[in-house]
């Protein structure tokens, strides 16, 4: 069993951040537990070759299931997620700005959607699970990964522009950023930096920081269980246990401690597996 992420490809960095393989199995008189998903600063291309999951919205209530392929934009809210009893997803997780770079798509269009990936990607992803479901192993599983994305980096006519050379120094926090700075960075105004966030991550500079930086104090959490809640807040940039707190109960509802119960329940954890972080080759 696994769940691990694995770095796409030199010449298909500049679009994927990481491709991710969570494969769990179950007997069939397993009961399974949901997956509690937070949001998390990722746009993402998901497979399922074998079952597939379903998927409630804690918030509005919606439900979507039955779908092989998906595409799901930025979320701001907790989804849960009900697996079946052979579990493989292998995922795309796009840089931010790619998606609208591949596809011309807002990504404000795409905030909170859980999608038949054939309406972004065209039905060409349902061949590429096809092939996932035959793959021998899981290096194959890159390498179809990794043609995948060069088919459309070989059509597209993407523009790079100054802003889309500062999303890896986001994503991975080694500095705190002020939107000021990122405005200068990125040779734009305040509003116009506004506009082109919403365009390639679907949500303001604002939100999507607190996003990012809440999915590092969770994946810390996970990685240092151990690790009491104020020095995860003050390793992950936040003022005080109470902002790190306001963060949690915005995103899930839930203060740090009772949702990190739910999500010691998670499928995965009853294989020792958890949401840390992960780097492959």
């Amino acid at each position: 069993m696994i769940l691990k992420d694995f770095l796409p490809a030199p010449d298909v960095q500049s679009f994927v951040q990481l491709f991710r393989i969570v494969h769990l199995e179950f007997s069939r008189e397993e009961e399974i537990p949901c997956k509690a998903y937070p949001p998390r600063p990722e746009q993402c291309l998901a497979f399922y070759p074998y079952d597939r999951e379903t998927v409630h919205y804690a918030t509005s209530r919606k439900t979507v299931s039955n779908l092989p392929v998906v595409f799901y934009g930025q979320f701001t809210e907790v989804t849960n997620r009900m697996i079946g009893h052979r579990f493989l997803v292998f995922q795309i997780v796009f840089l931010p700005g790619a998606i609208y770079q591949l596809t011309g798509i807002p990504s404000n269009e795409l905030v909170n959607e859980y999608l038949d990936a054939s309406l972004v990607f065209g039905n060409q992803v349902h061949h590429i699970n096809e092939q996932l479901f035959e793959a021998p192993d899981y290096a194959a599983m890159i390498a179809i990964g990794n043609q995948f994305i060069r088919t459309f980096l070989a059509k597209s006519k993407a523009t790079i522009q100054p802003i889309d050379a500062i999303w890896l120094q986001l994503l991975n926090r080694a500095n705190p950023f002020t939107i000021d700075w990122i405005a200068r960075q990125a040779c734009y105004s305040i509003r116009q930096l506004e506009r082109k966030f919403k365009e390639r991550t679907g949500v303001s500079p604002k939100l999507f920081m607190r996003v990012i930086r809440f999915d590092h104090a969770f994946r810390q959490k996970n990685s240092c269980p151990d690790m009491e809640w104020l020095r995860i807040a003050l390793e992950c940039d936040y003022h005080d246990y109470q902002h790190l707190a306001k963060d949690y109960k915005d995103f899930t509802g839930l203060s740090p401690t009772q949702f990190h119960l739910i999500e010691e329940q998670a499928p995965e954890r009853i294989f020792g597996l958890n949401e840390g972080f992960y780097k492959g080759e």
